[in-house]
């Protein structure tokens, strides 16, 4: 067969080490750091703009009550409904003789004010709307449709508000977002306002009115009530109406709703109410004919017109981002349930088939097998690693081939003295042609690969190999592990690794579409990788490429969940941020390199339409979705109902403990690192979002990202060896 170049033509290989100088950030670097912070910095602005603006209020049900009421002016208390306090003047107005005023709060709504304006046109009577601005922003067509009937727009403040309890700068702002709301929706600013859960003057406390003066202060005449409908309990069409008679002859202001619930009833009544007042000669107006001026609106100047428009607009984009944003979480949702419940059930299948053992009559794999480890600056480790390696049941011959170190690895090697290991040195090369040069060296047909900061227990070889008694099997995964994991961060890995990574693999085994085989512990038939051309450096994740040119050449890959390695994870947050950066732009530029088996047939076919859909799916699409369940859930803690969201996430932590009960039980691992997993959801994973987000702006922006090794702390343990249980 022809052999695929393992490096691009005109690239020089990517040196393992460390990089020695810190140049300053690339412009294009600056845009991958500068984009998420934008997108995020986005997101926050639209859910605080629809939350504020939509965040639901309790009607004027909730009035208060028992407060002191004696620095309430008797002219006041014992005056009309319609109170003026501008000027430096107390002022009220009494609805003349057989005349009632209908006014309607908490609007306007889409479905209830239409209904209510109708009721109004048909018998040709005027009504006043005390309308918030929530629902103004929300519903601007239905304001200026209120406009346009003739009727009377007074403010209900913005997000509806008991003032009395509010700070004078709290007041000050419900007041100006309120205008703002009026003149993005109408063009028109208001002077009358009604203040939500108040009632009729006489149960005016003392901070209500300190609150009236205020509001009068800057220009505001303030509406009251005399009838009282009680129509947000929904008493009835005719119990509403009785409410709403004056005592003959008096006129009075009624209180109606259009807004804040079933509005049925208040529609009716109105039906029943308005002909019944008319036959008895009473005579509807508007709260401005009571007070003896044209009206209470007035027409903004252009800035404020283009203020308020330019706010209607934001809250109508947030509104649709955030429309947007609840489709694609119940997508998410769905995808995880999914993935999840398709992992138990391919889980439990796979321990049932690997605990039967292969069926046929396959002979066991005992010839010696070769080990290549590549090592760069493993000074700290690779006594541990070559220990392990040494104490194999099976026969191997070790090779470490030294790219380079400056540490002295390569004489700490040969110090050993261990038996039927080699010590190859070669300059800089890059871990891809560390590799390639130790399959060229081997003396065997069957070789594995590790890392030097990985150790083996004694039987990990033996089994890993044992696959290859099939011919068609060309590469096997191993079972890696954390092996340093006493710190919280190393706990964190674990729960990731048997969860995530080795529970993954027994779905990709059994579907026959495996993505990778760990860089720690894999081993390989050298034929099946020559026809894969060799170990490439085209990439930053060569285990993920070489698996992926394996299943295009035509050969099997298993996994073996009993042939364990310990491997050290990174043990502080940057380390962990460089190493996923790099898995995850790597398995990018894997997926893209091997793009064409979505159209290829047989064994690469099968990979391309299966594999790359599922990890395109599974370990891009999803977890860059994935933070919107956090977000959201802080979403609807701060503006929605918190019992309900605090249920909600935690049902979906639940899944995840579900999940991650289950794949320990597999592993033989005990289940006590899962009290760890609530924080690392809160945490470690909004860490690997912006990692994965970033290596996404990468791969778009088309920057090469330079191999960056990690530092070694050497404190890799071999724990006793737990055993892999069926189901």
């Amino acid at each position: 067969m022809r052999r695929r170049p393992h490096r691009s033509p005109g690239r020089p290989p990517r040196p393992s080490g460390p990089r020695r100088t810190r140049a300053p950030l690339p412009p294009r670097h600056r845009f991958r750091i500068a984009v998420p912070v934008v997108l995020l910095a986005f997101l926050v602005s639209v859910l605080l703009i629809q939350g504020y603006t939509t965040r639901g209020f309790t009607g004027d049900q909730e009035a208060r009550a028992g407060r002191p009421t004696d620095g309430v002016p008797r002219v006041i208390a014992g005056g009309g409904p319609v109170v003026d306090t501008t000027r430096d003047h107390l002022r009220t107005y009494h609805p003349p003789a057989k005349t009632v005023v209908l006014t309607f709060d908490d609007g306007p709504d889409p479905v209830w004010t239409p209904r209510v304006l109708a009721v109004l046109d048909h018998y040709g009577t005027p009504g006043t709307f005390f309308v918030t601005g929530q629902q103004t922003v929300r519903h601007p067509d239905v304001l200026r449709r209120v406009i346009r009937s003739g009727n009377e727009v007074g403010a209900h403040t913005f997000s509806h508000p008991d003032l009395a309890t509010r700070s004078a700068s709290s007041v000050d702002r419900e007041l100006a977002l309120t205008q703002l709301a009026l003149a993005g929706a109408a063009g028109i600013n208001t002077s009358l306002i009604r203040m939500p859960y108040s009632s009729t003057t006489s149960a005016l406390d003392n901070r209500a009115w300190t609150v009236s003066r205020r509001l009068g202060e800057k220009g505001y005449v303030l509406a009251f009530i005399d009838q009282d409908t009680s129509d947000w309990r929904r008493p009835g069409a005719r119990a509403i109406a009785d409410a709403a008679m004056p005592e003959a002859p008096a006129g009075g202001v009624v209180l109606l709703h259009d807004a804040g619930g079933d509005r049925s009833q208040t529609v009716e009544a109105l039906d029943r109410l308005i002909p019944r007042l008319k036959a008895q000669g009473y005579r509807f107006t508007t709260l401005a004919d009571l007070v003896g001026t044209d009206r209470f609106t007035s027409p903004v100047g252009s800035g404020e017109l283009w203020q308020g428009r330019i706010f209607v607009a934001a809250v109508t984009v947030s509104g649709t981002v955030v429309s947007a944003l609840g489709v694609l979480l119940l997508v998410v949702g769905s995808l995880v349930l999914a993935r999840c419940v398709l992992l138990l059930v391919l889980a439990r299948h796979h321990a049932r088939r690997h605990r039967r053992g292969p069926t046929g009559a396959l002979r066991a794999v005992t010839r010696p097998v070769s080990v290549v480890v590549p090592a760069y600056d493993e000074e700290l480790c690779i006594r541990k690693t070559l220990v392990s390696l040494a104490a194999s049941d099976h026969p191997v011959e070790i090779i470490v081939v030294d790219d380079g170190s400056h540490d002295g690895t390569a004489d700490l090697a040969e110090s050993l003295a261990l038996e039927n290991v080699t010590v190859v040195r070669q300059p800089n090369g890059g871990k891809p042609s560390a590799l390639d040069n130790g399959v060229l060296r081997a003396s065997h047909d069957l070789v594995v690969m590790l890392d030097a900061d990985t150790v083996f227990a004694p039987s990990t070889v033996g089994r890993l190999v044992q696959p290859f008694a099939d011919p068609g099997v060309g590469a096997v995964a191993g079972n890696a592990k954390v092996g340093n994991r006493r710190r919280l961060l190393g706990r964190w890995q674990h729960i990731e690794y048997v969860m995530g990574f080795n529970l993954d693999r027994r779905m990709y085994d059994l579907l026959h579409c495996m993505p990778t085989i760990p860089g720690a512990v894999g081993a390989f038939r050298v034929e099946a990788l020559r026809d894969a051309g060799m170990v490439s450096a085209d990439t930053l994740a060569e285990d993920t490429d070489i698996t992926m040119a394996l299943h295009r050449a035509g050969w099997e890959i298993r996994y073996v969940p009993d042939a364990l390695a310990w491997t050290e994870a990174p043990v502080s947050l940057r380390q962990l941020w460089r190493q996923r950066y790099r898995w995850s732009y790597g398995t990018m530029q894997a997926a893209w390199k091997h793009r064409h088996a979505l159209v290829e047939r047989g064994p690469a076919g099968r990979f391309g339409r299966l594999g790359l859909p599922l990890l395109a799916v599974f370990q891009i699409l999803t977890p860059l979705l994935a933070p919107l369940i956090d977000i959201l859930a802080l979403y609807g803690l701060v503006f929605g109902n918190p019992l309900t969201t605090v249920l909600a996430w935690s049902g979906v932590l639940a899944v995840q403990a579900l999940c991650a009960a289950y794949a320990f039980h597999l592993d033989g691992e005990s289940l006590r690192p899962l009290w760890a997993l609530p924080l690392q959801q809160i945490v470690y994973r909004q860490v690997m979002y912006l990692v994965l987000l970033q290596a996404c702006l990468t791969a778009i922006n088309g920057y090469r990202l330079p191999w960056q090794r990690l530092g070694r702390s050497g404190d890799v343990m071999l724990p006793p060896q737990p055993s892999t249980r069926g189901p």
